[in-house]
């Protein structure tokens, strides 16, 4: 049975749900929070030590103002209400991405990762403002600047993911099969699952089913 320590998400369908709901995309992506509260109860239930979540890309700010706000507003207010709690469970907040927000958005991502910093039960990586070739050609600048050999090794210690293991498995939500300028790099050998469900209606059964398929898969990793 395959060991699962790192689990990778594109929460994919927020909009399309609050559509569909005869709502309005917001709606979709305020119901997609409840979805992640239930995912992290369950990542921490299958003692899993690592989520990374793609909650906001370099790309997104594209969107219409008025649902980029709507985000950032409901982001803060979690943070606000529950940041006392998950550092109770002991879970670690880091955000990867560019903090080039409100400067009240930056002080609680600061604070927050700040208060969390110590725990070790799960570690919810938040990719906000996060683009993965942007990553890329950051950490080999680093590399350059340094004078440091152009290695695996040496090019992971400059990545925003740092010590955290690479993902064992990409869930991707909302039936769109690609991986939006996500974890490039640090997804070259996870195991990746396309998901139908728009993730306001992703439960926590399917989350299971794919981690249960997941565990009975043969990882050969370029061997046989």
């Amino acid at each position: 049975m395959n060991p699962l320590n790192h689990v990778a998400i594109i929460m994919d369908g927020n909009g399309r749900w609050g559509l569909k709901k005869k709502k309005s995309r917001n709606a979709g992506h305020k119901a997609g929070l409840n979805t992640v509260e239930k995912i992290i109860k369950e990542t921490i239930k299958n003692n899993i030590k690592f989520l990374t979540l793609y909650a906001f890309s370099t790309e997104n700010w594209k969107r219409p103002k008025k649902e980029i706000n709507f985000l950032f507003s409901l982001l803060e207010n979690f943070l606000k209400d529950k940041i006392e709690d998950l550092n109770k469970q002991k879970i670690k907040l880091k955000i990867i991405g560019k903090k080039n927000f409100s400067p009240e958005l930056n002080y609680l991502l600061r604070v927050s990762e700040k208060k969390t910093f110590n725990n070790k039960r799960l570690q919810i990586n938040l990719a906000l403002n996060y683009g993965s070739k942007v990553e890329l050609i950051n950490a080999f600048k680093d590399l350059k600047k340094n004078n440091e050999i152009i290695n695996e090794k040496n090019l992971n210690k400059y990545l925003q993911t740092g010590n955290t293991p690479d993902p064992d498995l990409l869930i991707r939500t909302g039936d769109t099969k690609r991986l939006s300028n996500f974890l490039l790099w640090q997804l070259a050998y996870s195991e990746i699952f396309f998901e139908k469900k728009l993730w306001p209606d992703f439960n926590e059964k399917d989350y299971n089913k794919i981690i249960n398929r997941y565990k009975k898969i043969k990882r050969n990793f370029g061997n046989i």
